[in-house]
């Protein structure tokens, strides 16, 4: 059975990045935009990310323009965005589509694993995906759940 393990995709600089290296690891993944109502998430990613990452927290954010064109900037401005306003450490991929026929791998397997209320399509941007040490247990968040609303999930799959 596959995990998230079993994964790669591009970092926000073009570089390869294996799923793999977070074995072990909670991981959040969760599709971002730069000009959304959500966009101040940012922040409550970031501050859940200094406070559990050297507990094994690990924050993905792939931004994803497929909502209303929220995201229209290239990789590298993108990262500059999130940096000088929201202070963002945490790691950024490159920009993906997460529906249709053309939806990264990453996201094909997250809403596989943990279908959404009114099926596995991504909604919206931040729609959030938290997962187990095992790689396998997946939760899925819609885009209102707001970060810090996840701690207690977190703490508990940081053991």
């Amino acid at each position: 059975m596959a995990t998230i393990y079993d994964f790669k995709a591009l970092d926000n600089k073009g570089k390869e990045l294996d799923f793999a290296q977070f074995e072990g690891k909670v991981l959040m993944i969760v599709n971002t935009a730069s000009k959304c109502g959500f966009t101040p998430q940012y922040d409550g990613l970031e501050a859940l990310n200094k406070k559990y990452k050297d507990q094994g927290l690990v924050i993905i954010g792939f931004p994803c323009d497929q909502f209303a064109h929220q995201e229209p900037g290239t990789n590298e401005e993108i990262a500059e965005f999130c940096r000088l306003n929201h202070g963002v450490t945490f790691q950024l991929m490159s920009k993906i589509e997460v529906n249709g026929k053309n939806a990264h791998s990453v996201y094909e397997y997250l809403k596989g694993a943990a279908k959404g209320t009114f099926g596995n399509a991504i909604k919206w941007n931040f729609t959030k995906f938290l997962i187990s040490r095992d790689g396998q247990t997946v939760k899925r968040y819609a885009p209102t759940v707001k970060p810090e609303d996840m701690e207690k999930d977190i703490v508990e799959l940081l053991g």
